[in-house]
């Protein structure tokens, strides 16, 4: 007798389990910069969904259903390729009924008969499925067209660029002289506005303004959360210097890997002593916010640059594939 097909639920179970091992091994040095190089091809993915790509194919860069390639790409999946196992949302709707409230009072309505009053509501069930996704060096077919970046040799569209990081940053970008050594940069967290050294080259410029930005997003973030939750029976503490130090070199490295920017990686060499003592939740806490704040940076970089090109008449023809996010 043929072995039962295990049901969707256990087979998200045991995707889920995979799923916590793959972030106890990803915060060893050498495996974090790589997950986070993954996490800068797949920034509008959830965190589960790039750790099971960068699990199963750490090098992968597209990737797309078996006919979203043939139907919108012209590509077919190449004989014999094995598909790479992600969790897709398939929620599904349902009617209950459950009592009527007063609009205002929220109290239940009754009838003459004194009787409460039901009615019949639809709600939507949220429900989860492992789907079959292939990368695209697993296809073949018509190219796909590419995503001209502004970022190759010596920057081009360097001054736009800028403008776009401008337009992102929380707070005021200001390109002046530092006196001292061996800083390029920082965040004025009295004066909350950002300093880049003047006189770098272009790459190192984007790359500092990047950092800093990094940095003021996550501490604007950080004071939003600690002011929201003070004096209720959810009041949160401030996570240690060493945490936001490691989540804000992490969102950096990421937004950096994601513009072609080859940043020095000699900050994340302390990661595995970081999260020896850290718990799994804790650890996946911070890889949330990695991925929620540079795909917020990545988009608005994006958003900002694509409408500084069309206010100047600049003609972007190139555009990235959709990706199955």
């Amino acid at each position: 007798m043929a072995d039962k097909k295990p049901s969707n639920r256990e087979q998200i179970k045991q995707i889920v389990a995979g799923i916590e091992d793959g972030i106890q091994q990803i915060f060893q040095s050498e495996r974090y910069l790589e997950y986070l190089r993954t996490m800068s091809r797949f920034h509008t993915y959830s965190v589960n969904n790039t750790i099971l790509i960068h699990m199963q194919m750490p090098n992968a860069t597209q990737v797309a259903g078996f006919n979203k390639w043939k139907n919108q790409f012209g590509r077919h999946v190449k004989k014999g390729e094995k598909g790479l196992t992600v969790i897709a949302p398939t929620p599904f709707k349902k009617k209950i009924e459950e009592k009527k409230l007063d609009p205002v009072t929220k109290s239940p309505m009754l009838d003459h008969d004194g009787n409460v009053i039901m009615e019949e509501k639809e709600v939507e069930i949220p429900l989860f499925r492992p789907v079959k996704v292939f990368d695209v060096s697993q296809t073949e077919g018509k190219p796909l067209p590419q995503l001209s970046s502004p970022l190759t040799g010596e920057v081009q569209n360097y001054e736009i660029f800028m403008e776009a990081l401008r337009r992102t940053s929380p707070v005021p970008i200001a390109i002046n002289p530092i006196r001292e050594e061996g800083v390029d940069g920082f965040l004025d967290l009295d004066a909350r506005d950002i300093t880049v050294k003047e006189g770098m080259g272009q790459m190192q410029t984007v790359r500092t303004t990047i950092h800093e930005i990094t940095h003021a997003v996550l501490h604007l973030k950080e004071q939003n959360r600690l002011s929201a939750t003070a004096g209720t029976e959810q009041e949160t503490k401030s996570k240690d210097r060493n945490t936001k130090e490691v989540e804000a070199e992490s969102v950096s490295y990421t937004v950096c890997q994601y513009y072609g920017i080859e940043t020095s990686a000699n900050s994340l060499g302390y990661i595995a002593t970081w999260s020896k003592d850290k718990t799994l939740p804790e650890l996946k806490a911070s890889l949330e916010t990695i991925s929620k704040t540079a795909n917020i940076l990545i988009t608005s970089i994006d958003r900002h640059f694509q409408e500084i090109c069309k206010e100047q008449g600049i003609d972007l023809t190139a555009q990235q594939p959709e990706q199955d996010a």
